[in-house]
Formats: C-alpha cells, sequence, structure tokens
C-alpha cells in the first residue's frame, strides 16, 4: 500500500500526547495534470531524488512529463536528482542514474518498446512516503530504494545474487530536451573511487551549471567514462580540466559512465551531493551529511514529522490523506541553492556567499505568492525571514537587471509568467512581523522591480497607467497585476515610515481602473491611444493577446487589494454576485480550449487548476454574500481534489494548488496577501491545530460538520461570536480557538454587512 502513516511518536512539537499517525500519499498529482513527482526529497531540499519515466520529450511535447515521472508510464529510465514539483514547464532531471545487472551494459536508455537501460516495473512494487521512495524494476531484477537529505540523495540497490552489478550515469539525459542542450560537461573518477563532474545546459533556464559528487558503498571493479559524439573543443565554461585524455577524466557534451562493481553480497550504496558552485562544493555538501541510507532516511524522516506536525488534524480518511499531501506539497519549495559552507551561484552567474542564512531559489512567484508564501508565514516563519526574503533581497543584488525575482530556479532567471511578485511577498511577511532582513534594501529592491522601464510593458504602465497591447502582448493582465503589488509596496512603505514611497504607490494601485471597461464589465486591453482593442470575447484564451493563461472572465475580478471599488464599477453588489453565478455556471459546450495548456478544472468559466482564479470563489462574501462562497467552495473541493494519482485537477505549480487545499480545509484564505486578513470560507475538517513557534496553538473547530451541514450557521472567536466574514493575522498569532458551527441551510445574516466585509482598500480609506 503506498499510502504512509509517519509515526505520531516522531513529531517534536508542542501537541496534544495522542496524535492519530499522519498519511500522506506522494502519488497524488502524479498523473493527469498535477505534475507532481513521488521521489524522495527533504524539506525544501536541494535534492529531488525520483524515476524518470520518459525524457525523450522535445520542447512543448515536455508538458506531460514536466516533473519526469508520469503515473501510468510502464517503464522507468533511471533515478535523477533535480525535479519541479507541479510546474507547467519541464527542466531538470540531471544526472541520471540507472542500475544494471549482467555481462550487457547497455549505453542508451533505448524506448519502452526497445529498451537499454530503460526498465519495465510493475506498480504494485512501488512505494513512496516523504523522503524515501522504492520500486523493483523487472529488467535487471533490481529492488532500488531512495531517500535525501538536505543536499544529499542516496541510492540502495539489491542486485540478483550471482549477476554483475553495475550503473550507468547518464549526463545527456534530461528533461525539457531539444538538441544541444548540454553545452559542456565533465566526469571524473578521483583516487578511492569517487565519481565528480558537472554539466552546464541551456534550458528553459539559460547556462545552468550544476556539479555533483558520487560516493559508493562497494568499491568499483572497473569503469568506462565514455563522450557519444566526438570530441568538440568548447570556449566557455571548462570544469575540472580540459583536454585530458586520461580514462579517468572526460570531457563533452555527450557523457556516459559505466561503473562496474561485479557481483554483490550486500546492496549497494550510492551518496550523491551537488551543488551549484563547484565540484569542491559537492564534495563538501556529500561530507556534511554524515550516514548510510538508513541514518539518512530516519533523520529526513524525524525532519518531515516535525514539518508536518505543524498542523494537527481530524478528518475523514480521505480529506485527511489530501490534507497532509498538499501540506507536503508546500514544503518542497523555495528549495535550498546554497552550499553548506554558504556560497552559491548567483543570477550573474558568479559565486556570492550567503551570511548567517541558507541561500533558496526555485521561485515560481506568479503562482505561490497567492497562498503558498502565506501559508509558510504561518507555518514556517523562521524559513520565510532567515531564508525566503533574504534570499530574494540577495538575488536582486546579484541580479544583471537589479530586479527582483520572476520565475526563479538554480539562481537562474527564466523570465516567465508576468508582475514583480517578490514584492508581496516581501511585504506580506514584513506586514505579519516577520523581521530579521534588511527591510530598507528590501523595500528598495521592490521599488526598483516596479521601476524597471523594459520589463514587461513596465515603461510603458508607468507613462500611461496601463499597458497598451499594441505595444506589449498580455497587457490587460499585466496591468492589473501591477497595480496590485503597487498596493503592497505602498502597504510596506507606509508600515516603515516612507510616505513618499507610499503616495506614490497607492496611487499606481488604482491603475487597475484604466483597463476596466464599464460597459461590458470586463477587464479589457487598451490600445497606445486609448482605445479598447477589438473584436471582444471573453471567453478568449490565446497565449501571447491580451491576458496571461486566462481570460476576461478570470482576470476581471483581479482587484484582491479593493475588491469594494470593483464591485461598484461592475454596478453594485447583486450584480456582481449574479455575474459571479454566471461564471460558474457557464455553459463551455462551444468553447474550445483545447489548444490552450493549464487551462483545467473548469466550472463553468471558473478555472480551478489556473492560479487566477484561485480567490473567485471567496468574493461572495465581499458582496455580503458569503453563504454563496461556502456552497462554491464545497464544489470546487469535491470536484478538484482527490486521494489518487489524478487528483490535482491542474499543475500544484509548486505547492500552490495545495497550499489552496490547506488554507480551505482550515476555513479560511488570504484572498489579498499585504492586507493581513483572512477570508473566512467554511471548513472542510473536523478540528485542525495549528502549532505556533511561540508555544501557543490556534486551533479551528466545526461543530456538526457532514455532508448535510455545509453551511456556516455561526462563528466564535475564543468563545465570542465572531460577526465578520474574516479574521485577522494577529488573531492566528495570538493563538485560540475559532469555532465553526455547521448547519443544512445558510445563515443569511452573518458577516453581511459593509462593516463585516473583508478588506478593501477603497473603505479602509473612507473609514
Amino acid at each position: 500500500m503506498r499510502l504512509v502513516l509517519i509515526a505520531a511518536a516522531l513529531i517534536a512539537t508542542a501537541a496534544p500526547a495522542q496524535r492519530a499517525p499522519v498519511p500522506v500519499d506522494p502519488f497524488i498529482g502524479t498523473g493527469g495534470e498535477g505534475h507532481t513527482f513521488p521521489g524522495a526529497v527533504a524539506p525544501f531540499g536541494m535534492v529531488q531524488l525520483s524515476p524518470d519515466t520518459d525524457t525523450r520529450c522535445v520542447i512543448r511535447d515536455c508538458y506531460g512529463h514536466a516533473a519526469g515521472y508520469r503515473y501510468d508510464d510502464p517503464t522507468i529510465e533511471g533515478f535523477s536528482h533535480t525535479h519541479f514539483s507541479g510546474a507547467g514547464h519541464s527542466d531538470l532531471g540531471d544526472i541520471l542514474v540507472a542500475p544494471v545487472s549482467g555481462d550487457d551494459v547497455p549505453l542508451e536508455a533505448g524506448t519502452p518498446e526497445r529498451p537499454g537501460y530503460r526498465s519495465p516495473y510493475r506498480k504494485a512494487s512501488e512505494q513512496a512516503r516523504p523522503g524515501y521512495y522504492a520500486v523493483t524494476l523487472d529488467r535487471p531484477g533490481v529492488r532500488a530504494e531512495l531517500t535525501a537529505g538536505r543536499r544529499i540523495g542516496v541510492h540502495r540497490y539489491r542486485f540478483p545474487a550471482g549477476k554483475a552489478a553495475h550503473l550507468v550515469v547518464d549526463l545527456r539525459s534530461s528533461l525539457y530536451n531539444y538538441p544541444g542542450k548540454v553545452l559542456w560537461s565533465g566526469l571524473r573518477v578521483r583516487p578511492g573511487g569517487t565519481l565528480t563532474g558537472f554539466r552546464e545546459t541551456r534550458g528553459w533556464a539559460p547556462g545552468r551549471k550544476l556539479f555533483f559528487a558520487m560516493r559508493f558503498s562497494q568499491p568499483l571493479t572497473g569503469h568506462a567514462l565514455l563522450n557519444r559524439e566526438s570530441d568538440v573543443p568548447y570556449k566557455g565554461f571548462q570544469g575540472p580540466g580540459r583536454g585530458s585524455d586520461q580514462v579517468a577524466e572526460r570531457l563533452g557534451r555527450a557523457l556516459v559512465a559505466r561503473l562496474d562493481f561485479g557481483t554483490l553480497d550486500r546492496p549497494l550504496e550510492v551518496k550523491v551531493a551537488l551543488s551549484g558552485v563547484d565540484e569542491q562544493g559537492a564534495l563538501a555538501n556529500l561530507a556534511s551529511e554524515a550516514g548510510n541510507f538508513d541514518a539518512i532516511r530516519a533523520r529526513t524522516s524525524d525532519h518531515w514529522a516535525k514539518a508536518l506536525g505543524v498542523l494537527d488534524v481530524a478528518a475523514p480518511p480521505a480529506v485527511r490523506t489530501n490534507f497532509y499531501t498538499a501540506l507536503y506539497h508546500a514544503m518542497l519549495a523555495p528549495s535550498v541553492w546554497g552550499d553548506a559552507d554558504g556560497r552559491y551561484r548567483g543570477p550573474d552567474d558568479q559565486v556570492h556567499r550567503a551570511d548567517g542564512f541558507t541561500y533558496r531559489s526555485t521561485f515560481s512567484l506568479w503562482d505561490t505568492f497567492r497562498a503558498l508564501h502565506p501559508l509558510l508565514t504561518l507555518t514556517q516563519p523562521e524559513r520565510v525571514n532567515a531564508e525566503i526574503v533574504q534570499s530574494l533581497i540577495a538575488s536582486r543584488a546579484a541580479s544583471l537587471d537589479g530586479i527582483l525575482p520572476v520565475w526563479q530556479f538554480h539562481g537562474r532567471e527564466t523570465w516567465t509568467m508576468i508582475g514583480y511578485h517578490a514584492a508581496p511577498v516581501i511585504a506580506d511577511a514584513y506586514l505579519k512581523g516577520i523581521r530579521g532582513f534588511d527591510a530598507q534594501a528590501a523595500l528598495d529592491a521592490m521599488v526598483a522591480s516596479a521601476s524597471y522601464a523594459p520589463y514587461g510593458g513596465l515603461g510603458e504602465y508607468m507613462a500611461r497607467g496601463y499597458v497598451p497591447i499594441d505595444r506589449e502582448p498580455e497587457a490587460a493582465s499585466k496591468t492589473v497585476e501591477y497595480a496590485y503589488d503597487d498596493w503592497t509596496i505602498a502597504r510596506m512603505a507606509a508600515a516603515m515610515g516612507r510616505p513618499d514611497v507610499a503616495s506614490t504607490f497607492a496611487k499606481r494601485a488604482g491603475n487597475w481602473r484604466n483597463s476596466f471597461d464599464v460597459r461590458t464589465g470586463f477587464l479589457r486591453a487598451r490600445k497606445a491611444d486609448g482605445s479598447w482593442r477589438e473584436p471582444f470575447d471573453p471567453t478568449a484564451i490565446n497565449y501571447g493577446s491580451d491576458y496571461t493563461e486566462g481570460n476576461a472572465w478570470q482576470y476581471s475580478w483581479f482587484v484582491p487589494h479593493d475588491q469594494a471599488e470593483l464591485f461598484r464599477q461592475m454596478g453594485g453588489n447583486a450584480r456582481v454576485i449574479a455575474k459571479l453565478d454566471r461564471m460558474f455556471e457557464f455553459d463551455n459546450s462551444t468553447v474550445d480550449y483545447s489548444h490552450a495548456e493549464d487551462i483545467a478544472g473548469l466550472i463553468g468559466q471558473y478555472i480551478h487548476g489556473n492560479e487566477p482564479s484561485h480567490h473567485v470563489a471567496y468574493l461572495y462574501s465581499y458582496a455580503g454574500a458569503p453563504w454563496r462562497t461556502q456552497e462554491r467552495l464545497k464544489q470546487i473541493v469535491e470536484s478538484q481534489y482527490r486521494a489518487t494519482p489524478d487528483g490535482l485537477s491542474g499543475n500544484d505549480d509548486l505547492g500552490q494548488m495545495s497550499a489552496w487545499f490547506v488554507f480551505t480545509a482550515l476555513g479560511f484564505y488570504p484572498v489579498a496577501p499585504g492586507s493581513n486578513e483572512y477570508v473566512l470560507g467554511r471548513p472542510f475538517v473536523d478540528r485542525a491545530t495549528l502549532n505556533l513557534p511561540s508555544g501557543k496553538q490556534f486551533t479551528v473547530t466545526a461543530e456538526g460538520l457532514s455532508d448535510t451541514n455545509r453551511y456556516v450557521a455561526q462563528v466564535r472567536l475564543n468563545g465570542r461570536p465572531l460577526p465578520r466574514g474574516f479574521i485577522r493575522h494577529d488573531e492566528v498569532m495570538a493563538g485560540g480557538t475559532l469555532a465553526f458551527t455547521m448547519a443544512a441551510q445558510p445563515n443569511r445574516r452573518w458577516a453581511t454587512t459593509p462593516a463585516e466585509r473583508p478588506f478593501s482598500a477603497s473603505v479602509a480609506a473612507a473609514r
């Protein structure tokens, strides 16, 4: 059975003495469009050691294998050390290792029909749990087990008795392939049999450099380092040596190693460390985490138990599994990128050293600013202040463009997606009282990012108050996302006593109005001459046009900082409620979205499989109809999340889909990070206790929760009735109890008056 129960005894947090085991199923999201991986990783670890079932895809065809593994694939190519969890784009898949037994050692992976070192496997032989993965590979007859530490991955292979044991290490293999992806690579067998190497690739991120060190529990009896193309001089990055003819060292663009171990009477353990700096960094990282496979596995299991123990949840089995798996997926990124000695390779391709914090990368900020980072401010505040925010600031300091990360991994910028959403991540942390970073440097970085005219039409935006579609693609989306980011900058500047900055960006925060068409009631793209782009179809989704991975139906609701003013522009609350209903109930039978990636999980024109819709169900509460939010949340949860491999309706996007579920299951959601408020929805768990760093506990209860009792009858905070439809961050951090009483019929009087509705900037300014 794949579902694994982490023993309560391992959970070292302030929690009740008796607690039910914690279920996590890493296979959730590995089928369908979830794009998660089942392999071994430590919380936020540098190494994601996981099976790759197909790396033959080329560029856009890689979408379905963005994580390297797809649940229904019948063969496993090998095990590589870097993977994204739920990304909508593929890359990584570095340093692939495949075990081979017998006298014939193929050096090509082959295909499922004509396999080389690729092997079929049986689903029943797979196991996965946090920090551990295992499978039996049928062709070599090898039982493979994987675990991981903070900067290392560890393999354990049990070879069949009497057959020679071999490993193939393939530096050609990669996700998001195209000819010439590997620019240069190197392999070196060092004295004592340690294998080190590197490769530089151009893929989603250009010029990415990765180094590794690999040590074995059994001595090598032989080896071959081969270049599968002719050795061609390379004038760029040279690696550990140049032009060596020694068998123990090889440089080239198509390197593969055959490593021989003879017949073994015990399992072979392979410990692998990564570094973005150099081979010496990889060797030092290897030495920094002592112990054999079992010791590292136990240590990582302890780390996962502590991390997941931040929440103690009681719920039906399927809901509980979904909840803890979502919490697990929310703790995979941003991942460690700095070495044990503090060195890291930055966006300028130079080596830097972090002073007093661990440098992190893998920032999918367009996705994760919405719920993942707010979740981390609650569950991992020490990582937010000591690692994530400081890493963002350090990245900006080393950026050749002088701006914060957009979509960054392994220290390299991809320029994928839109906005400068590191700003709300930093502002939300600061406004929630998280310190331990240079606030002035952070504000300077936010202002610089929001003022960098060459980026995404920002020059036009600053000059006109909107992004013109005839000068910049996806202009409507960029206008409203920039306006929200500007508001968060204004909020942080005001809190820091910088009224000059606050005034400038508060004014810019209203720029969303310049792209909202009152006549049609939709966000639209304008031309430089001020006219609307025609023709207009609110259901149209085309990449590179007016909107980013969405259409007017989804993006017309993106004013998270001032929904009240948006609703006024739409004609008032009654019209807003009717329009929200039309969105969820839209008949898509005549709309073809087969050409558009990331458009999954449709409920009418609500698209839960992509982020622009994630806050929309909560907007009924801003219009004075919170019971309608409660209805829609039940509809979304029941249709979009299941405890199965295809249980995520869309890409998890580095934990955003999962963080949405965690918050929603708890009964509240951060619609506007930076407001210090969470909008109340309805809980999907019977009881949940958040174990706070202060030692206090914040508990959510749902009395009478059932399939029939789907509505909130009343809410109490610390025993007192809570008439408003939101809760403040400081109320959560103070500890206490948020008690929902559930009922079969909606309470149409609770949280309906303007004063009881969640934050809107225009309302707050008027008070």
